[in-house]
């Protein structure tokens, strides 16, 4: 009778190695970034810029669309008393937009209402454009980051099949790592696109919850200046 001896396998060199090969290399951001190209500079420089965008933008519009509460009863309580300068005084300090608005306003107390209706308006809109100053950016960002990444992305499938075309090697391996290399872009800059295109739209939803604000404030305002110059005329 033969015995067939079989030499001993490492069993455990075997099975490291197989769990070594089952996982996957793990991904690290900065090193995913860097191979999306050049053109993750600027989505990069974009990104930054939105950012600050909107951050500065948040703290500018959260402080001058303030109104403290009472702020317009006591206007009317002022120049309801005649407290003319009083009241022009106390609009000014307030250091917001409304106060300026107010501050014109009631320093146009006596001419028609016609002409403090207007000024109240032409006031307004400063405003609002000083809130709004900035935001095209954030609109310019959104619509130029997708585009960028889409770039890099499409010069990147040329490159890959420029250096096909040379080697006459079609492998799959190649063409797939080259590719989710460059779809990097695409998505980086889907990314700061979302971003600027999220701020913009806050942002403009704050300035507008403001503005109504401010229209009805106004409204109140002259609703008062008129009362006095009805009764004057009933007598």
């Amino acid at each position: 009778m033969i015995l067939l001896q079989v030499p001993a396998v490492d069993t455990t060199a075997t099975s490291a190695a197989a769990t070594g090969a089952a996982q996957p290399q793990s991904l690290q951001l900065f090193d995913l970034a860097a191979k999306g190209g050049w053109v993750m500079i600027p989505i990069l420089l974009l990104f930054l810029a939105a950012l600050y965008l909107i951050i500065e933008r948040i703290l500018l519009i959260r402080g001058q669309t303030r109104i403290d509460e009472g702020f317009v009863d006591n206007v009317k309580d002022m120049v309801l008393q005649g407290n003319i300068k009083s009241a022009e005084s106390f609009c000014k300090n307030q250091r917001t937009s409304i106060g300026r608005v107010f501050e014109k306003a009631v320093g146009r107390i006596g001419a028609p209402i016609k002409d403090i209706e207007s000024t109240i308006e032409t006031v307004a809109q400063i405003e609002i454009g000083r809130l709004e100053r900035n935001l095209g950016y954030l609109g310019l960002i959104a619509g130029i980051a997708p585009m960028l990444g889409f770039i890099g992305t499409i010069s990147g499938i040329i490159r890959i099949f420029y250096d096909i075309s040379l080697s006459d090697n079609i492998s799959v391996g190649i063409i797939a790592g080259g590719l989710y290399e460059k779809m990097i872009t695409s998505g980086s800059g889907l990314i700061v696109g979302v971003v600027a295109y999220t701020g913009y739209h806050l942002l403009n939803m704050m300035i507008e919850k403001f503005t109504l604000k401010l229209e009805m404030n106004a409204f109140e305002f002259l609703e008062v200046l008129q009362k006095p110059q009805e009764s004057v005329r009933m007598r």
